[in-house]
């Protein structure tokens, strides 16, 4: 048995499942939540390689460029401090991209598998079978 049961016997502590799958499993089927996923999958890779690639840079040429990243440009405002002041720019701009990108793309997908949940549970169907909790 593959679920972990507190009794010796191993026995289900609810009453067995109908035929019918849940509705979160056929969801999860539906090939609109696989592009929903898909979307998401595929902007969070791109997202974090911008900003964690950008500042693994950053690091590195402090490392190894040290008179570069101490050249002065303004006053006391040395390249290294602008590059530094620059990762709070390119948080932003991820963080605007993400918020774009999730209202254009995935909201509306993820809008139309709500309404077809709502949809699926709102058709009657049969009274739910008793959870059968044993007593102590």
């Amino acid at each position: 048995m593959s679920e972990f049961s507190p009794w010796h016997d191993n026995s289900f502590t609810y009453a067995p499942p109908t035929n019918e799958p849940a509705p979160s499993q056929r969801i999860s089927e539906d090939p609109e939540f696989h592009l929903l996923r898909r979307a998401q999958r595929r902007f969070g890779v791109r997202a974090t390689l911008l900003s964690v690639g950008g500042f693994l840079l950053y690091v590195l040429l402090s490392h190894s460029v040290p008179g570069l990243m101490n050249q002065r440009l303004l006053g006391h405002l040395t390249l290294g401090l602008a590059l530094g002041l620059g990762q709070f720019v390119v948080m932003g701009v991820t963080a605007w991209c993400y918020v774009r990108h999730m209202r254009a793309r995935v909201d509306p997908l993820a809008r139309g598998l709500a309404s077809r949940l709502k949809q699926h549970t709102a058709r009657p169907s049969a009274p739910p079978a008793s959870r059968g909790y044993r007593t102590w």
